[in-house]
């Protein structure tokens, strides 16, 4: 039996490819539990640098199985208190999407918690929530109307209509969309460039630009100044 998420690792990227293409790539708590799993693995091996997410055939992810919706623990899948969110934002290396296809409510959350998203044509977003009648529990509310702005995502959530790739490119939901075979590809492209970089700043310029969203554009602005007048003091020593 296949497992429901595949982890391939190559010269410093780890692949996690979505493993239930007969289901969408629907989620179930053993999909979880694969993710959360290599994930956590990653964090620990110093030989990755860089992280893509992708799905297994014509979809991303369409949310929740809700065939397993009653059975199966989807909050807390392993019993260690810890989600999705938790699990994603403790892996301090980039996390890159690359967006195969439907992207569709709990799949749109998975995406937007990643750190951004190369689409393929075929893809396309929706936040069908209000229409299954599924409460949202990992920052749909919050994060798309971050990535489209409040008008939008109001648009988007209560409406429950998709955004084509080429939408999401022009709301700045995605990053970029290429011809679907040019995917992956172009996302390992990506991870090569970053690659390049050293590893301490690549690490510092993530945690730089986050930090935006725990304070004020002065507050963010004062923290990157401390930060330079003590690189400057410890390069000149």
């Amino acid at each position: 039996m296949e497992k429901p998420v595949i982890c391939e690792y190559d010269e410093g990227v780890a692949l996690l490819t979505l493993n239930r293409p007969a289901r969408s790539n629907a989620i179930t708590q053993d999909l979880l539990i694969h993710l959360y799993n290599y994930l956590e693995m990653i964090v620990k091996d110093d030989n990755v640098r860089v992280v893509i997410i992708t799905g297994k055939g014509k979809s991303f992810c369409s949310g929740l199985d809700l065939a397993v919706l009653d059975k199966d623990n989807l909050f807390d899948p392993r019993s260690d208190g810890l989600d999705f969110p938790d699990i994603i934002s403790a892996c301090k290396k980039p996390v890159i999407g690359a967006i195969n296809g439907p992207a569709i409510t709990g799949g749109l959350e998975l995406a937007l918690n990643l750190d951004f998203l190369i689409a393929s044509e075929r893809a396309f977003f929706a936040d069908t929530h209000a229409r299954v009648g599924i409460h949202p529990g990992w920052g749909m509310s919050q994060l798309l109307q971050q990535a489209i702005g409040a008008r939008m995502a109001k648009q988007v959530s209560l409406t429950c209509q998709p955004i084509t790739a080429k939408q999401a490119l022009r709301l700045g939901l995605v990053n970029e969309v290429v011809p679907h075979d040019e995917l992956l590809p172009r996302a390992k492209e990506i991870a090569g460039y970053i690659l390049e970089g050293k590893p301490d700043m690549v690490s510092l310029m993530m945690d730089l630009i986050e930090y935006r969203n725990y304070t004020t554009l002065n507050g963010a602005y004062s923290h990157e100044r401390t930060g330079f007048r003590k690189f400057l003091g410890e390069y000149q020593k």
